[in-house]
C-alpha cells in the first residue's frame, strides 16, 4: 500500500520549485587570506558589512581581509575579556565572609541530619 502511494516520487532528491521569476540580490566577492598563505574568497550581499576576519572554509583558519590591491586591511582584534567563573560571579553576590558563614551553616544541618555533630571551636 505504501508503495502505491509513493510510486513516481523519489522522496527528498528533488526540488519542486523552479528558479522561475527568481531575482537575486546584488553581491560582491571579498578576499581573504590565513597566515599560512591560504587565499580563499568569500560572496556578500552588495550592502552587507565586510569582517575584517572569517575562517577559512577548508582548514578554519582565520584569514584577513584583503582589500582591492590585494593588501591586509588594517584590524584591530577586540580586546578579550577573561573568562568568568562560577566562583567569579558568587563573589560579585557575596563576601567571603558571607560564604564562609553559609558553608558552616550548610555543614553543621548535614552533619546533624548524619548524627555526626562536630562541636564549633
Amino acid at each position: 500500500m505504501a508503495d502505491r502511494s509513493l510510486r513516481g516520487m523519489r522522496l527528498g532528491s528533488q526540488s519542486l520549485q523552479s528558479d522561475e521569476g527568481v531575482v537575486f540580490v546584488e553581491r560582491q566577492l571579498r578576499s581573504y587570506v590565513t597566515d599560512e598563505g591560504e587565499t580563499f574568497i568569500v560572496t556578500f550581499a552588495a550592502d552587507a558589512e565586510i569582517p575584517e576576519v572569517w575562517p577559512s572554509p577548508k582548514t578554519g583558519n582565520e584569514g584577513r581581509l584583503l582589500d582591492d590591491a590585494g593588501n591586509k586591511v588594517e584590524y584591530e582584534a577586540p580586546a578579550e575579556k577573561p573568562q568568568r567563573t562560577h566562583w567569579d560571579m558568587l563573589l560579585e553576590r557575596r563576601s567571603r565572609e558571607e560564604l564562609e558563614e553559609i558553608l558552616n551553616e550548610r555543614l553543621n544541618y548535614l552533619r546533624e541530619r548524619r548524627g555526626t555533630k562536630k562541636n564549633d571551636a
